[in-house]
């Protein structure tokens, strides 16, 4: 990757926001909006859980939130799916080890930008020699919003995979909020994923403003 590029992706996932419609207690048009006006840098539609949506509703849902994000010029990434992100021209797609493999995702979606999950060194290595443009590394802490989630973390692997070199853009995911974000860019990462944290705010501009404030206060340690 080049640095240009690489700089390009670190500063997209300095607040980004993972939503589905079964995470919001109203409109995710809406949900999406507010968090736009806060202040987010890159959005991944993610489509799961009980009552999640399917078919044609999931594809009208990744179209509407699609364009309110280009409206604003960011990023939508596609959570897994990626005969969606190709059937709308999604941004790009982020999987986990347990979906396609990296290898074929990439052959498949081009040069749109690739997220992987890795847990481990080896899962990094594969991924960054398959072309993976970040990491996502979690959880970092407890989280409830994914049922199988790996055992919890910290902020070991971050830092565990900035001492062994690896320069790819790294966003820590799980149980992330305004109170422990900068300690998670502070370890090496270059921003946060969250979820609940934004759909579950009083005011969710107010929290994206606090989130990315975090991230950057670790960011310049």
């Amino acid at each position: 990757m080049k640095q240009t590029e690489k700089q390009r992706i670190s500063e997209f996932l300095q607040v980004y926001f993972i939503m589905g419609s079964v995470n919001c207690t109203r409109a995710p048009e809406e949900v999406l909006k507010e968090a736009i006006d806060g202040g987010i840098t890159m959005f991944q539609f993610r489509e799961k859980g009980n009552g999640s949506l399917q078919g044609q509703r999931k594809l009208e849902l990744a179209l509407k939130l699609k364009q309110i994000c280009h409206n604003y010029n960011i990023p939508f990434i596609v959570n897994d799916d990626i005969d969606l992100a190709l059937k709308i021209d999604a941004d790009g797609v982020h999987i986990g080890q347990e979906d396609e493999s990296v290898e074929l995702v990439r052959k498949r979606i081009g040069d749109r930008i690739l997220g992987v999950s890795v847990h481990q060194l080896s899962e990094a290595e594969e991924a960054i020699n398959k072309r993976a443009d970040y990491f996502g590394v979690g959880p970092v802490y407890p989280t409830s919003t994914k049922t199988d989630a790996k055992p919890v973390q910290g902020v070991s692997f971050i830092e565990e995979l900035r001492t062994n070199g690896f320069q790819v853009p790294i966003v820590g995911i799980g149980g992330i909020s305004a109170n422990n974000a900068s300690a998670v860019t502070h370890a090496g990462a270059d921003g946060v994923s969250v979820i609940t944290a934004i759909t579950n705010a009083n005011n969710i501009q107010t929290e994206v403003k606090k989130l990315k404030s975090a991230v950057r206060k670790g960011l310049v340690y």
